[in-house]
């Protein structure tokens, strides 16, 4: 149950650019997913984004089940809002909180017109430098829906869970096509380059869902992996 940690920090791990052009999105979208270790489901997470004219909200409620739950029931509920525009999502405000562990909230502010940004954990306030086309870890999940993805090879973009600013890069294989609960896909296959001593993220985004992230694979240096499908999805 050591890694009970790194199941909920890598949760919502996944990215996009900050594209050229963008399209329309749907108004609301639903969508469920299962994380599993070992192919045993230790978090269900459930989410819904909100489109309002030019504005955006997403809420991302993660919670342990089965004997995870047993060990330590904990709940993480992240939201982020801001704006759309023609590159698509915008955050202003990022929000992480737990249920148990509150010591470990994350927040970040978003100052687009002075290309700063505040983050406050458990270390206390502070505003450093605001990378362009930066997002959260979960506005990251849905830019994709406004990302020409045929077009790239690779993405390279800067991404906040409220304590830190990252770089992350991935390389861009198209025409995949990937099976889960929910059935065969078409697939865009994400993967980052693989580093000594560093974990590695795939990803495979459903064509026919909008580019929606349908699963995704993170292991560890050690080979230990989580994984996370999609095992519902509404869109308005």
């Amino acid at each position: 149950m050591g890694h009970i940690a790194r199941m909920f920090a890598c949760l919502l791990l996944c990215g996009a650019a900050h594209f050229a052009e963008a399209v329309e999105s749907p108004a609301r979208i639903h969508a469920s997913y299962d994380v599993l270790k070992g192919g045993i489901k230790g978090v269900t997470i459930t989410e819904t984004y909100t489109r309002t004219q030019d504005r955006y909200h997403i809420e991302s409620v993660s919670k342990a089940v089965g004997l995870l739950a047993a060990f330590k029931p904990e709940t993480i509920r992240v939201t982020s809002e801001g704006a759309l525009t023609a590159r698509g999502l915008r955050p202003l405000a990022y929000v992480q909180e737990r249920k148990l562990d509150s010591d470990r909230n994350t927040r970040a502010d978003f100052d687009w017109a002075a290309n700063r940004i505040t983050l406050t954990d458990r270390a206390g306030e502070r505003t450093q430098p605001l990378p362009g086309g930066t997002q959260d870890r979960l506005s990251a999940m849905y830019q994709f829906l406004f990302a020409p993805l045929h077009k790239a090879a690779a993405l390279d973009f800067h991404m906040t869970n409220g304590s830190k600013v990252d770089i992350y890069n991935y390389l861009v294989t198209r025409d995949q096509s990937v099976t889960i609960p929910l059935g065969t896909f078409k697939a865009i296959y994400l993967a980052s380059p693989p580093k000594p001593g560093e974990s590695r993220t795939e990803i495979w985004l459903a064509e026919e869902r909008g580019n929606v992230p349908c699963k995704m694979v993170i292991t560890d240096p050690d080979g230990d992996q989580l994984v996370q499908v999609l095992t519902s999805f509404a869109a308005e």
